[in-house]
């Protein structure tokens, strides 16, 4: 008989049709239910002849493909713990977080295996080797492995995953996700965002990272959907695949890359039903273009690596640009006092706190980092500055450690961009505050314009005069041609900062 394991065991409950197809690639290759759950068995097979026990760590650092999903199965299967490592980490960046998680195993593209090796062998690990076409030693061994598996038994909450925050400030830290952050977060979603067996997801984003890994993948999977699973986004291969697909989950740079296709017409969005946007803030002007162009409004919801989704605005109802919608349900959501911890007033500013099914653990191997960030009632403390309007829509105005003290008044970098952002020819801006001799720091935008567009400083600081107190205007204004990004779309304010340091020197 089957164990019990807390997250499988919930997603082999919700497959009613083995023969439907669950994930197919651009090529037409095509995984039903069924070759899900014996793949994803032989994974779990292969990694237990490597000596993974209960609670053992895999490491991944593998390019995007289905076996790579399947791997993610298989390691919950086995009661191991699933360690996404993303793509784009150097080998001195992956020795920090082998030498942290210390893994069982670690599973790297082939062409990184004499740069990944020493790191593995320092720390007792198994090396394997996964590429993007599922290739490599362990899909070997997972082709030569029995496809029946008798899951290990794992309860709610037991770990599932591990996942590493960025860490732009400090050292990065592990956030430790149990069978039941998962689970929860995934029911919620599924049922908030009406995904039923009917849905075939475009799958363009990433699967080292909570949105493309969790949200995406365990959403579609408890509905019985599909994927149409795409490497990376190819805007020809999106516009290519949307007429076959309901729904979408991307980054804001997805959208704005959308809209910057003249292909991407309404008619060929005409039977989408849903259109979700997170990771990064998503411009009101984005939102309000792609309706225009579509139809659709964009569900922008908010979410981050130790909490899964917190909030998402309505399916039905008001998806109202620049907020971020409603709590969840099981989801207790509050603005405080970033020192205190006192909730405040609705409409003030404070750190918004979460307590649900979906907040993590705790941080590996970190008790009193952990500590720190929980309040003494179980409330997390998100870092996350935000506020609760008088619908009860929430909204994020920053990162704390994004927070600007000018002259001793407090400026909110998402309240001045959405201004900017409003200005002719500005494509995005970003809004920073870096060290000046007078007011402790200087508030300074740096702003990106259109294709073809051409913008000066004075072009942003003249319309910001009756729009914005002074002392939130920027005292200087740095064009580029593009604001630098992560993986996940996120501008990089820390590279600015560190770019822009000297301006008032």
């Amino acid at each position: 008989m089957t164990q019990v394991n807390h997250l499988f065991s919930e997603i082999r409950a919700a497959i009613s049709d083995g023969s439907a197809p669950f994930i197919e690639t651009p090529d037409g290759a095509t995984l039903t239910y069924d070759g899900l759950v014996e793949r994803s068995a032989a994974y779990a097979n292969a990694l237990v002849a490597l000596g993974v026990t209960p609670g053992d760590r895999v490491a991944v650092q593998v390019e995007k493909s289905a076996d790579a999903l399947m791997l993610y199965l298989g390691t919950v299967r086995a009661g191991g713990v699933f360690l996404p490592l993303n793509t784009a980490y150097t080998p001195a960046e992956v020795e920090y977080f082998v030498g942290d998680a210390k893994p069982a195993v670690v599973v790297c593209d082939p062409a990184r295996r004499d740069a990944i090796a020493p790191i593995a062998e320092k720390t007792g690990a198994r090396l394997e080797t996964l590429d993007g076409a599922g290739k490599g030693s362990l899909s070997a061994a997972a082709d030569a492995s029995a496809t029946s598996f008798e899951d290990v038994a794992r309860g709610a909450d037991d770990l599932a995953a591990i996942l590493y925050t960025s860490g732009t400030t400090g050292r990065s830290k592990g956030a430790m996700l149990s069978h039941e952050n998962l689970a929860s977060n995934a029911r919620v979603l599924m049922r908030e965002w009406r995904f039923t067996s009917d849905d075939v997801l475009l799958h363009a984003l990433p699967i080292f990272h909570t949105h493309g890994l969790f949200v995406a993948t365990n959403v579609t999977l408890l509905a019985g959907g599909s994927l149409l699973f795409l490497p990376k986004f190819d805007l020809d291969e999106i516009l290519r695949l949307m007429p076959r697909a309901t729904t979408m989950m991307g980054v804001p740079t997805f959208y704005a890359r959308l809209l910057g296709s003249d292909a991407f017409t309404r008619e060929l969005a005409s039977h989408m039903r849903l259109f979700v946007s997170g990771s990064a803030p998503l411009s009101a002007e984005v939102h309000k273009a792609f309706s225009a162009r579509t139809g659709h409004a964009i569900l922008e919801r908010y979410g981050m690596t130790e909490t899964n989704m917190n909030t998402s605005n309505p399916y039905d109802g008001d998806r109202r640009p620049s907020t971020v919608g409603f709590p969840l349900p099981g989801v207790d959501l509050r603005i405080a006092d970033p020192e205190t911890g006192k909730a405040l007033p609705q409409g003030e500013v404070g750190v918004i706190e979460v307590k649900g099914a979906n907040v993590f653990k705790g941080y590996w191997q970190m008790p009193e980092k952990t500590a720190s960030e929980f309040r003494a009632d179980g409330f997390f403390i998100t870092g996350d500055m935000g506020r609760i309007d008088e619908r009860g829509y929430v909204s994020i105005v920053g990162r704390s450690k994004d927070l600007i003290i000018s002259g001793g008044f407090n400026v909110y970098p998402a309240e001045v961009e959405a201004v900017i952002d409003e200005i002719e020819g500005v494509a995005e801006s970003a809004v920073i505050g870096v060290p000046h001799a007078d007011f402790g720091e200087g508030v300074v935008a740096v702003v990106a314009p259109h294709k073809g567009a051409k913008i000066d400083a004075d072009a942003v600081i003249t319309p910001l005069a009756d729009k914005l107190a002074k002392f939130k205007q920027p005292k200087k204004v740095y064009v580029l041609d593009e604001l630098p990004r992560n993986t996940m779309g996120k501008i990089q304010k820390n590279v600015l900062r560190d770019q822009f340091k000297d301006t008032f020197a």
